[in-house]
């Protein structure tokens, strides 16, 4: 069920980006993705109800036939695009052995790893430390879908303007966010409060990324682009473990966040030094086209 992920998303959102053109990539990638966030807080609740009520292969049923309604829309409402790159595999693996792409996914790992180090363990979080009942918990995480969609309604705009410092931001925020979470998460009312900018801030991260991969791939971005939801499906299982580690040392519940936190610094750092690399190689380029002009400028 895994396979078909990394696959549509990569795709769709080249496919989106190409649509929408050079000047609006982030608002187009940023609203594709919002199929993710509406998931969370319409498709998760209706599937589990489903589930309840009628059984769980009632819910894998009407999973299918919303998969098939999107098959057909797709093949009606989404133009003949141009092929993105060559169409052949070994251009697209040179690819993520660029520099840039590697660290870009990097970010999306050590980044989005914070996230999924406490969402893991939100329930017994709500529960035990803000004193909210089970029934508080779906609301908590409805509030957590409702602030990923904010966060990509947001972000989109953003990263069309300054793709780079949007990614710090979102990254510097998201370590805030995490490490005030250690404090607010023993009030129920804060605690819903810091739920929903997490999620815009963390779902924040998700649309400059992956546009910066899938520009830094050139000529060959396709298999860059479905990578980096590897790197965020990298980020879920890593950034679990790792908040598990926390509890399990008897640092407490609270300590998923602080360990949060420490990722979502790293991710930033990751990041800090690609664009500082970038911009390194920006000059260097400049410098090597301009020595030739002077020198055919002598010559004539």
């Amino acid at each position: 069920a895994g396979l078909p992920h990394g696959a549509f998303f990569g795709a769709g959102a080249l496919a989106a980006a190409q649509m929408a053109g050079p000047a609006r990539q982030g608002r187009a990638v940023a609203r594709m993705f919002l199929g993710l966030t509406v998931a969370n807080i319409i498709g998760v609740p209706v599937g589990t109800l489903l589930g309840q009520e009628l059984g769980w292969r009632a819910a894998f049923l009407v999973v299918t036939a919303i998969a098939v309604l999107a098959m057909v829309g797709i093949a009606v409402f989404v133009p003949r695009l141009a092929r993105t790159g060559s169409g052949r595999l070994m251009p697209e693996v040179r690819a993520l052995g660029n520099t840039q792409v590697l660290l870009g996914l990097l970010s999306a790992v050590f980044g989005f790893a914070g996230v999924f180090a406490v969402y893991s363990y939100i329930a017994p979080m709500m529960t035990e430390l803000a004193g909210m009942t089970g029934g508080g918990v779906t609301v908590v995480l409805a509030l957590f879908g409702i602030g990923m969609t904010l966060g990509s309604l947001v972000v989109g705009p953003l990263a069309d303007r300054a793709l780079r410092p949007t990614i710090y931001t979102a990254l510097g925020a998201l370590a805030v966010v995490l490490a005030l979470f250690t404090f607010t998460v023993h009030n129920p009312w804060t605690a819903m409060v810091s739920v929903v900018v997490l999620g815009a801030v963390g779902f924040g991260v998700t649309t400059p990324l992956q546009l910066l991969v899938m520009n830094k791939a050139g000529a060959a971005p396709t298999l860059a682009s479905a990578a980096n939801h590897s790197a965020f499906n990298l980020a879920n299982a890593g950034g679990a473990w790792l908040g598990g580690v926390g509890i399990s040392a008897g640092l407490g519940l609270s300590s998923p966040a602080a360990i949060g936190a420490v990722l979502a610094v790293a991710g930033l750092g990751v990041a800090l030094t690609a664009g500082f690399l970038d911009r390194g190689t920006g000059k260097a380029a400049a410098g090597a086209t301009a020595v030739p002009a002077r020198e055919s400028s002598q010559v004539s």
